[in-house]
């Protein structure tokens, strides 16, 4: 007869992952700010230039953009970790 098997959960470390989220998503943003300057994925990079303000295809807007999309991904994934960590108990 197998024996039957407990389901074990580890915690996400909350700080790593959100910064591992912010690091992602702000190297997605400058990619997209690059590929705009080619003309590719305009429309994306005008409604993240909605959403972050300052951001453009410019080199001083593009650090804009990364600083931007760096804070805003990071606090994503600091909460969803954090939220992770609350639904597995």
């Amino acid at each position: 007869m197998a024996q039957p098997t407990t389901l074990r959960t580890t915690q996400l470390d909350a700080r790593a992952f959100g910064l591992a989220c912010g690091a992602l998503w702000s190297g997605a943003v400058v990619a997209l700010g690059l590929a705009a300057r080619v003309g590719w994925g305009r429309r994306w990079q005008r409604l993240l230039a909605d959403v972050y303000r300052g951001y453009d295809e410019t080199p001083s807007g593009l650090v804009i953009g990364a600083l931007w999309a760096f804070f805003d991904g990071g606090t994503g994934g600091y909460a969803l970790a954090r939220l992770y960590d609350r639904f597995s108990r």
